[in-house]
């Protein structure tokens, strides 16, 4: 038989049973659409984070504690050893253009969770950060709506507070109402100065369900906050980041009087090419995760493939006999059923494909999900592969059938 002849044969055989082949298909798409739509979700999330870091700038450093330091809560235990916990003195250290040219501006930073109330309305801060106006515009967090507070707000330890998009928007409803009214965090009443421009989402987290304060505000009402939790550090420029690092260690070893006999340093200072690298490499890793994940449902759709055409060979066993008696070679036997195997894998990765193209189109979990072209190729391709593979088997078994037996089936 022609490949045309074969290609016919194929089609009749898949058409005579259409609910089979239906769920057949059904199965290969799912496992397909559901390889593209993952990747794309871990593509798109690893492109939300790069973005976010990348808008922060290249000459940002990032001021923490091995030891986990930061702010601690009344009640509770603090870093296993405050002689190292970051202070606003290292800051105002930090801050000195005289001990270190190459910082352009410090932002401390405290954080704390509260619950924020208009009215009747309440809604849980998962994030309220204490700094200075510098925090601002380092770590490219514009005010959308309102102003920013400033430094004598943070003296004088004002109560004023700016909202998230999200906070402000379940607080408030429209956030442009928001600007100059009262709401309480806490048992404390602040005066709202300001919205905050909108974040993109990483799918982990809400960037925008979040508050910003003055530092010495939170610190007068969430008594037992002491130390800090980071120090978020900007550099004169983006090619003395490593000279602004240096001069960073530099003071605080100083300061805290690390001993040279440290093998570790008690301060962990990350840039963020860093970050980002770490990011893309985390990100990157998730992804692959998925599509392990997603890449089960296609073998499980493919075992589908197998377990119908074994079906479909034991139905036509009796066909299979009287072409082979009438002369039809091996080949053509076996032609015919991976040609019908992989027909139905490759219609299944058609479907999957165009299923996932139009759910791309949406935000998933939070995340809009950036398709990456290679993948459609690559998914018909595995498709094709399935369909080889797991009708190989029942190819094989009706391409050995012996005539004589295959005629005494019922």
């Amino acid at each position: 038989m022609s490949p045309r002849d074969l290609m016919g044969a194929a089609l009749r055989g898949l058409t005579a049973n259409k609910l089979r082949s239906l769920l057949t298909v059904l199965g290969v798409s799912i496992g397909v659409g559901a390889v593209i739509v993952l990747v794309a979700v871990g593509n798109g999330s690893g492109k939300a984070v790069q973005q976010r870091l990348e808008a922060m700038g290249t000459n940002l450093l990032t001021v923490s504690t091995t030891g986990g330091g930061g702010g601690f809560v009344r009640g509770q235990a603090g870093p296993a050893n405050q002689q190292y916990s970051l202070t606003l003195d290292d800051a105002a250290a930090l801050a000195d253009k005289t001990l270190a040219p190459d910082i352009a501006s410090v932002a401390p930073v405290m954080t704390s969770s509260a619950t924020a109330t208009n009215g009747d309305t309440s809604y849980t801060v998962n994030q309220v950060i204490g700094t200075t106006p510098a925090y601002l515009p380092a770590t490219n967090t514009p005010v959308q709506i309102g102003q920013a507070f400033t430094q004598a707000d943070v003296d004088t330890s004002q109560r004023v507070i700016l909202l998230g998009q999200t906070a402000a928007t379940e607080l408030f409803t429209r956030p442009a109402s928001a600007v100059g009214q009262t709401i309480k965090l806490g048992a404390v009443d602040f005066t709202v100065l300001g919205v905050l421009a909108s974040k993109d989402s990483t799918g982990f987290n809400d960037p925008n369900a979040t508050a910003i304060v003055p530092i010495n505000t939170l610190r007068a009402t969430q008594a037992g906050y002491g130390a800090l939790n980071q120090i978020v550090v900007q550099a004169s420029d983006k090619d003395r980041v490593d000279m602004a690092q240096a001069e960073v260690t530099q003071l605080l070893t100083a300061r805290h009087q690390v001993p040279a006999t440290e093998t570790t340093s008690p301060f962990r200072i990350t840039n963020s090419a860093q970050i980002l690298q770490t990011s893309q490499d985390t990100a990157a890793t998730f992804t692959a995760l998925l599509a392990t994940v997603a890449a089960i449902s296609l073998v499980v759709g493919g075992i589908g493939v197998t377990n119908i055409m074994l079906v479909t060979v034991t139905e036509r066993t009796r066909e299979i006999g009287i072409r082979k008696a009438l002369g039809a070679r091996r080949r053509t036997i076996l032609g015919q059923f991976l040609i019908e195997a992989t027909l139905l894998s490759l219609i299944g990765g058609a479907v999957g494909v165009g299923a996932a193209l139009i759910v791309t189109r949406f935000q998933l979990a939070g995340v809009q999900p950036v398709l990456v072209p290679s993948s459609i190729g690559l998914a018909l391709g595995v498709s094709a592969a399935v369909g080889l593979f797991f009708g190989s088997m029942p190819a094989h078994r009706a391409a050995g059938l012996r005539p004589i037996d295959a005629l005494r089936h019922e």
